[in-house]
């Protein structure tokens, strides 16, 4: 069974002060191709996610791929949610680790902990995670925020970044550890972020 990569014997936690949060090609042409999820649950997360990168103080990288075709542009809400965060333009890269500007931004920022969401997992999440793996970094992929084209993708997607040594995680573990705690003056805020992430609570 593989470890998790990069961590040299500590726990595969998110350190926030060493934490960058990579949204990749969340774009509203590919989220047509989703089928491992609602698209409308995906959208959510993926904003949810911008959100807490906003309320844990994190540098936020984006990118899309060829945005300007049938891939479509960004969600808004992405940005919306983290306007702090940097856009890279690609050149066509499918890879956005191949792209010499977005990993110039990732290395600038001197945080060595990566947190990855893109669509689709089984190429534009899972390339630059294998990727930023094999230069060093530690990687966590939320898998509930990316999204694919089928079930079956998603698994052998899961599989393969695994092997290579990222740690899988979803949107609401992803939250809890950059939140920490409910003792904190934005425990509010913090619980609006669950409302993008949960079915609603009927009390």
């Amino acid at each position: 069974m593989s470890s998790p990569a990069n961590f040299n014997g500590l726990r595969p936690v998110i350190d926030v002060n060493d934490s960058v949060m990579l949204l990749i090609d969340h774009q509203s042409g590919l989220f047509q191709t989703v089928g491992d999820m609602p698209m409308p649950e995906l959208r959510a997360r993926a904003a949810a996610l911008a959100k807490m990168a906003t309320l844990a103080k994190m540098p936020v990288i984006t990118t899309a791929s060829v945005p300007q075709g049938p891939n479509g542009p960004l969600i808004p809400e992405i940005h919306a949610n983290a306007p702090h965060a940097q856009y890279i333009a690609r050149k066509g890269e499918i890879n956005a680790w191949d792209n010499e500007d977005f990993v110039k931004a990732v290395k600038a920022t001197g945080r060595k902990t990566l947190i990855i969401a893109g669509t689709i997992t089984s190429v534009c999440m899972a390339f630059p995670a294998i990727s930023a793996v094999a230069e060093g970094y530690k990687v966590f992929a939320v898998i509930d925020a990316s999204g694919t084209y089928s079930k079956m993708a998603q698994e052998i997607t899961l599989a393969r970044i695994v092997q290579a040594g990222v740690v899988p995680m979803d949107t609401a573990a992803v939250a809890s550890e950059l939140q920490g705690t409910w003792n904190r003056e934005d425990a509010a805020a913090w619980a609006d972020v669950y409302t993008q992430v949960f079915p609603p609570i009927n009390c």
